[in-house]
């Protein structure tokens, strides 16, 4: 299968890079690292504006522009290799992404304008390490819910005015809306993370007012729908870092020279990056089979979801461990930007599921039987 994005997609590609050449640079994002939301609030409100993105997969009728996930995984692919530092991937791919599949008519109208405007930022949240096993609890609380637990790792939670939380009920998983500002019993609490370029946090919910999204036990297969697309989404993000390392390390072999000699001339460089190459294009195979399979296959999505899941991840470390060694010496300073690769890298690697379990589960899917010791 020749997979192609097309034109109009391959646009919305130069468009977003150029962007992002301007607004997330080296620079930039050395200095949001160091601030509390790591968002530069003009350029978050530009690429709403201007470029429409926080709206892109989003309907027409509440602000967004209706692509699908192909758009949105190029648009991720170009911000993983820019490292932007800011809170699209938990509004976008996962807020949003999820509000569309569990199709609650009144919560769409309700939150998702405001998202497509740049108005409001969002995230998804759960307790516990499976999104679908949710150790956070939800009880009928007059006409709504409250919500107690505790979820860790949330991403850009301290700069969220929308927490979208999977938790548990009587009647089985439920989604339900935080809205932050005011919120009773809601402690967020900032954590020093490996990838300061996305900030992580724990929510704690404490009897926390809630609104529920959908019906309360019936949108679990809503839910694994949209958690796979943003397997999907987050394989494009590190499909663009690790094409960006490989260009790192192509254009250091090609200007260092040492014993009077480019050090791409050295057999031992051609092959490491030859190896890189192989596998950034494994990486973005997987990538946009998932995102194609998300529009036109959806019943390959959990198999292309879980694929992406496995390769993906540990493709993004291994070409950022790489570059490290291609750069030698340079490569491990502070000064350098590779390490910020290898880092982003390591923190999405379990993000979404670590890739022993994508394989295991796509084991399962395609019936490969348990191997005995």
């Amino acid at each position: 299968m020749t997979f192609s994005p097309g034109p109009d997609a391959e646009e919305l590609r130069a468009v977003v890079r150029g962007f992002l050449e301007k607004r997330s640079t080296e620079a930039d994002v050395r200095k949001l690292m160091e601030t509390e939301t790591g968002c530069d609030p003009a350029v978050w409100r530009q690429a709403a504006e201007e470029l429409g993105l926080q709206g892109l997969i989003i309907p027409e009728r509440w602000g967004g522009s209706e692509a699908t996930l192909v758009e949105l995984g190029l648009v991720l692919e170009e911000m993983g290799r820019a490292l932007l530092c800011g809170p699209f991937f938990g509004t976008v791919a996962l807020a949003a992404n999820t509000l569309l599949a569990v199709g609650d008519e009144a919560a769409n109208e309700a939150y998702l304008p405001g998202i497509a405007a740049g108005d409001t930022v969002a995230t998804l949240a759960w307790g516990g390490a499976d999104p679908l096993a949710s150790t956070i609890t939800a009880a009928p609380d007059g006409d709504g819910w409250s919500l107690t637990g505790t979820a860790e790792l949330v991403i850009d939670a301290v700069a969220a005015h929308l927490i979208l939380v999977l938790a548990d009920t009587p009647d089985g998983l439920g989604l339900f809306a935080v809205s932050v500002d005011g919120a009773e019993g809601l402690t967020r609490t900032s954590l020093t993370a490996l990838d300061s370029t996305r900030k992580l946090s724990t929510c704690e919910f404490a009897g926390t007012p809630a609104r529920a999204v959908g019906r309360p036990g019936a949108v679990l297969e809503e839910l694994r729908v949209a958690l796979d697309r943003a397997v999907v989404a987050l394989g494009c993000e590190q499909l663009g870092g690790a094409a960006r390392v490989l260009e790192m390390s192509v254009e250091y072999a090609n200007t260092r020279v040492q014993f009077g000699r480019k050090i791409g001339s050295f057999q031992a460089i051609k092959h490491r990056c030859a190896d890189m190459l192989v596998d950034v294009e494994s990486a973005r195979s997987t990538a946009y089979y998932g995102a194609w399979a998300a529009v036109h296959e959806p019943d390959e999505l959990p198999i292309a979801a879980s694929l992406a899941g496995s390769v993906c991840s540990e493709v993004y470390t291994r070409v950022a461990l790489d570059n490290i060694q291609n750069h030698g010496g340079i490569g491990f300073t502070w000064e350098h930007p590779a390490h910020l690769y290898l880092k982003r890298a390591k923190s999405t690697q379990l993000f979404l599921g670590s890739p022993s379990k994508h394989r295991s589960r796509l084991a399962t899917m395609i019936d490969i039987p348990e191997v005995s010791a």
